[in-house]
């Protein structure tokens, strides 16, 4: 090998091999005939096999990829070879000790030198257990305070090799700023530069730490939180801090973990480290997740489970403040028929669109759910008798008014409701849902189309058809 000029800071090479050694996910490069030609050595923290046994095996796919997804795995790999395009895709590993793993990979191709083939490259990341970061910190800071006592070494080491690792650091998706302790960017990569809307071509290196602040007021949803939390951090010293979750104007999530750099004969810090990472997407398929556990399908109207939830939290507020709740249990007259005429589709829209008029008739503090096929109730808190019973009336008139029209036929649905009251009628969740039940059953016997006052008095445990 020919060697260039040396490094021009003792510890700049130690800083990004050290890097290269704690990336949190997956680095891989394949040859144009999808051999396995470098892994990173995070391999062996994520799955337990080190990168020598992966470049030694036959069949790397068959190693470490889950036995149902190794054939859409090198097909999606054969694609990227041929055709240039990108694929990102989730899949499962299978670690040593038998455990399963979730992690997202993205596929690249590799422009060819010049007299060679393109190869591929692969970066992946474990999206089962994220909180990983803080273990991968502490690697970092380790690996860094072992690698004074290389020095020396790394001094000698080429300007091609700093190139290469450099090049790695910025093929990561988690965004790298260093800072040493004159408040100067001592070292960035690319990821950072795109996670805080700078130029991809932006040289910070240098710069003092109010260059990052100016830009940072500008992009960020509230930059004197942040900037309170950044002083805070310092002002801490601690090894590393704790994961701090932040905005940006354009409304995406990042998270930022720290960790002092430690160098020099003493052992003191030289510096601080910060990692970015956008969790945007982790944070809407979160949310999505809890959306599909409490709210229907259908209708978008919070579900079953959520509404005991609901009840059980608003009758602890109200047993607190002294206050009342207003449960309204309402079901369709005429429902079935239109779904036996014209069939379920048409029963679905109806379903649709008594949720869309009536969420027109309740207000903010009021909350509608569907608990059964064509069951649904309205929870109200500090509710008054006159008001429950007016309220009921308006839904009873919307719901009435409401129209359909399948095969040329209009068509349509009234309500029957129970009222039941906390604690007028209940003093717990579920005698209060039987209380309405009650009432809706009357309203029912009565010629349907009308709202019904239970006339209960308060009992604690009597089991409702609610839920």
């Amino acid at each position: 090998m020919k060697w260039g000029r040396k490094v021009s800071h003792p510890d700049e090479l130690a800083f990004l091999r050290e890097l290269m050694d704690g990336v949190h996910g997956i680095e891989a490069s394949f040859d144009a005939d999808r051999r396995l030609s470098w892994i990173s050595p995070s391999i062996e923290r994520l799955t337990g096999y080190t990168p020598a046994e992966c470049l030694a095996a036959a069949d790397v796919i068959a190693l470490l990829v889950h036995e149902s997804d190794r054939d859409y795995c090198r097909r999606m790999a054969a694609q990227v070879l041929d055709n240039g395009l990108p694929q990102d895709f989730e899949l499962r590993l299978v670690a040593r000790d038998g455990r399963v793993l979730w992690v997202a990979m993205h596929w690249r191709r590799r422009q060819p030198h010049k007299g060679s083939r393109a190869g591929l490259r692969l970066s992946a990341e474990d999206i089962q257990a994220r909180k990983e970061t803080e273990y991968t910190l502490l690697e970092t800071v380790a690996e860094l305070r072992r690698a004074q006592a290389l020095r020396e070494h790394y001094l000698l080491r080429s300007n091609d090799e700093r190139q290469r690792l450099a090049a790695l650091l910025n093929l990561i998706r988690l965004g790298i700023l260093f800072i040493d302790q004159d408040r100067r960017v001592l070292y960035h990569n690319r990821a950072m530069l795109e996670i805080w809307g700078y130029a991809p071509d932006s040289q910070l290196v240098g710069s003092r730490e109010a260059v990052l602040k100016d830009q940072a007021a500008r992009v960020l949803a509230d930059a004197d939180a942040y900037f309170d939390h950044i002083d805070a951090v310092v002002r801490a010293r601690d090894a590393v801090s704790e994961e701090y979750e932040f905005a940006f104007a354009d409304g995406r999530i990042v998270t930022d973990r720290s960790a002092v750099v430690h160098g020099g004969d003493q052992g003191q810090g030289i510096g601080r480290l910060w990692i970015y990472e956008d969790v945007t997407e982790a944070r809407r398929i979160s949310q999505r997740l809890v959306e599909l556990a409490e709210r229907d399908e259908l209708t978008g109207l919070y579900n079953r489970r959520r509404f005991h939830e609901e009840l059980e939290r608003m009758l602890a507020d109200a047993a607190r403040r002294g206050s009342a709740v207003g449960l309204l249990a309402f079901d369709l007259d005429g429902f079935k028929p239109i779904n036996d005429a014209f069939g379920h589709q048409a029963g679905d829209e109806v379903l649709v669109g008594l949720a869309q008029g009536v969420g027109r008739i309740v207000r903010r503090n009021e909350m509608l759910f569907r608990v059964g096929g064509d069951e649904f109730a309205l929870l109200v808190p500090d509710a008054e008798a006159e008001g429950l019973l007016e309220l009921a009336h308006r839904l009873v008139e919307g719901v009435a008014a409401l129209r359909f029209c399948f095969e040329e036929q209009e068509v349509g649905v009234t309500a029957s409701v129970g009222i039941a009251r906390f604690p007028d009628n209940a003093l717990g969740g579920e005698a209060l849902v039987a209380a309405a039940d009650e009432a809706l059953y009357r309203s029912k016997g009565d010629g349907r189309n009308r709202a019904t006052v239970s006339a209960r008095p308060p009992q604690g445990g009597a089991t409702g058809r609610i839920g």
